[in-house]
């Protein structure tokens, strides 16, 4: 039994260092292994402006978002929350755009706090309305995030479409790595700070997933907890979209699909949803790169394909075992 726990994380690393050889050596301009190790100054250039990136980006997107909705799940008490279906990413989208109307002679960092400071408000809107509504089942509550996340976007598109930035929205919605080169995706670098957090506060999300009554008995402050899984949520959501774009359904079916096999355990899971997230995009992402070689598939084409049939599958489950 303790070989098999000690080859998981073995099998799982070398797994990962099989995919990242993988999608550092594929695209259109040729490197080989031959070149690298030969230290030819056009593969080394490209490796290191473009293909490490991007696989950094993959890594930390894929992490961010399986672990932001890992930690909506235990916040809001159902298993089909995410930011995709709370509307987190349509209020980031929202934050998004209002940072390229007000704040676009400010940097970088600017945009990045206006778009966390919508998904906030956004998300905390959202739970707020969740804890007022006495009978809520699994499928209602996704619904309800999908509604309002569908409000949210009309506005935001409205916005777009007044001030002539339809096709700067449009080439967010639809996220994509081909553009990540080094220097313009750093801002990811937030999620790792922020999923160590979510880690430390793991076994708190998992006592607010019991509810209300049961934190307060033992002792817990439940909306200040909630406030920063909130919190936690946006920054991993918001830093995604502002570099990568929208990728659907991740931080719904990881978690899931974890729970699956591992239980409900947050503290074990999160490590493994993270894991599994960095696997689904590295694998989609090398697969949108190959399908239509020397074009690229964008991501979210490929997720929503997958994601969405992982989640009717998944509410199906729910409706058998209810």
């Amino acid at each position: 039994m303790k070989s098999n726990t000690l080859n998981k994380p073995m099998i799982a690393l070398i797994a990962f260092i099989g995919l990242a050889c993988v999608s550092l050596l594929i695209g259109v301009a040729n490197i080989n292994l031959q070149q690298i190790i030969n230290s030819d100054s056009q593969a080394l250039e490209i490796l290191v402006t473009s293909r490490i990136p991007r696989l950094l980006a993959i890594a930390l997107a894929g992490a961010g978002l399986s672990i932001s909705g890992l930690i909506m799940q235990q916040i809001v008490q159902n298993r089909f929350a995410a930011p995709s279906t709370t509307g987190t990413i349509d209020c980031a989208m929202l934050g998004y755009i209002v940072a390229i109307l007000l704040f676009s002679d400010f940097g970088g960092w600017t945009h990045l706090i206006v778009i966390m400071f919508f998904s906030i408000i956004g998300t905390l809107i959202f739970v707020r309305f969740l804890q007022k509504l006495k009978f809520k089942n699994t499928i209602m509550v996704p619904l309800i995030g999908i509604m309002y996340g569908n409000v949210i976007s009309a506005l935001t598109t409205f916005i777009a479409y007044k001030y002539d930035l339809v096709q700067t929205l449009n080439s967010w919605v639809v996220a994509n790595f081909s553009s990540i080169l080094r220097g313009n995706f750093e801002f990811l670098y937030l999620t790792i700070p922020a999923s160590i957090i979510a880690y430390f506060y793991a076994s708190k999300f998992s006592v607010t997933s019991i509810g209300e009554t049961f934190a307060k008995n033992i002792g817990l402050n439940y909306q200040r907890i909630v406030l920063i899984g909130i919190v936690l949520v946006s920054i991993l959501s918001s830093s995604v979209v502002m570099i990568v774009g929208v990728i659907p359904f991740l931080g719904l079916i990881v978690p899931n699909v974890v729970a699956i096999f591992l239980g409900d355990n947050m503290r074990r899971n999160l490590p493994w949803t993270a894991y599994w997230g960095v696997m689904l995009v590295l694998a989609c992402d090398i697969l949108g790169r190959v399908i239509i070689f020397p074009y690229e598939m964008p991501i979210s084409m490929i997720i929503s394909i997958f994601g969405g049939a992982v989640f009717i599958y998944l509410i199906l489950k729910d409706k058998s075992n209810a």
